[in-house]
């Protein structure tokens, strides 16, 4: 029989237990050994409410309704268990029983989790992102399907603050960006290159120094991210694009896990779930404020992009709605009607998107 790491846990856990069997039953109680993991640490605002809500809440919650089971947690943050190339696969395979799945790695495997990153301008608010997102995957059999075929039972997404752009020179115009070098993602490049400017791929943690040894001439970066590095420091000139929040995954648990709990720890688990959402998106609100606070503070010359070239910058964008709707709908995903679906329920939310991606599908 191949064992998984669950399988050995509960083969341990019968193993030790069986003197103890008469002490558990006189106190009417059954612990459950359930693992939590993430590829980052607790400091970044997707991940703190996994310990947060989720683990610190979870068992007042069962004694408060009375439940006889209790959570014997294992966290497993930081990487501890597995490296950001890996979120999906070690809640699909049971590495972990349920954690943070970041879907901005999986394109190909997620790609309605990932719409956002071809919708640039839509949004204007965390709620707007992650309500429209957590509505989407409530409600559309597809979206839904998508976590399903990787065994995984999805309960809130998980949202950042839109792009900023930290460079070394001042971006008065559209124009300024034209020959620069700008780090980032590999996913920008649509965003970007249109400008005139390159995209040179890199990961966050080479972009302090790779902006200060000249590899860049800039990053663009959610600032919530960019604080922490202190890219500020090197790229001094901080524009505050605001390319709308988005989500980029969230918080999963594997089926299998899920569905041999017994009911009323899945409901706290489901509950929890939705509020991990609702504590990702207030944290993210107030860390913003603060670290533009900051910047301003600490001698970064920050400035708010103003609405003429946002709107120019959108409008010169190639169709990039059309062109996630044509590559997505190769999957067999009915990938248009999600597009119009998506940006008829973000206008729901009070959105008021600079383009309709839409339009042309």
């Amino acid at each position: 029989m191949k064992m998984n790491r669950r399988t050995a846990i509960t083969a341990m856990i019968s193993a030790t237990a069986l003197p103890m069997l008469g002490a558990g039953r006189a106190f009417g109680q059954e612990t459950i050994p359930l693992t939590i993991s993430s590829s980052h640490p607790l400091t970044i605002a997707w991940v703190a409410p996994l310990k947060t809500i989720i683990v610190d809440k979870s068992n007042a919650m069962l004694e408060e309704r009375g439940s006889n089971y209790r959570i014997e947690w294992t966290e497993a943050f930081g990487g501890t268990l597995y490296n950001f190339n890996d979120t999906l696969e070690a809640v699909t395979t049971q590495l972990t029983d349920m954690g943070w799945i970041g879907s901005l790695f999986e394109p190909a495997t997620l790609p309605l989790q990932n719409i956002m990153y071809s919708t640039p301008f839509a949004t204007q608010t965390v709620a707007q992102a992650i309500n429209t997102m957590n509505k989407l995957n409530a409600t559309q059999p597809a979206m839904k399907e998508e976590w399903s075929r990787q065994n995984i039972s999805f309960f809130g997404s998980c949202v950042s603050d839109g792009y900023s752009l930290f460079t070394k020179k001042p971006i008065n115009s559209l124009a300024d960006l034209e020959g620069m070098k700008i780090l980032g993602g590999a996913s920008l490049a649509p965003w970007v290159e249109p400008l005139g400017a390159s995209v040179v791929a890199t990961a966050i943690p080479n972009m302090y120094s790779q902006t200060q040894t000249g590899v860049g001439d800039g990053v663009m970066l959610i600032a919530t991210g960019a604080y922490p590095l202190k890219l500020h420091e090197v790229a001094p000139y901080v524009t505050r694009v605001d390319t709308g929040p988005l989500t980029f995954g969230g918080f999963g648990i594997n089926t299998d896990t899920y569905n041999s709990l017994p009911e009323d720890v899945q409901q706290v688990l489901a509950e929890l779930g939705a509020e991990y959402s609702t504590e990702n998106a207030r944290l993210i609100v107030d860390l913003e404020k603060r670290v533009f606070t900051a910047f301003a503070d600490e001698g970064a010359n920050v400035a708010d992009m103003p609405l003429a070239q946002k709107e120019e910058w959108v409008n010169r964008l190639p169709d990039l709605g059309k062109a996630w709707v044509d590559a997505t709908s190769q999957t067999g995903a009915p990938a248009a009607e999600i597009m119009k679906i998506f940006m008829a329920t973000l206008k729901e939310e009070g959105a008021t998107p600079l383009r309709d991606w839409s339009a042309n599908v």
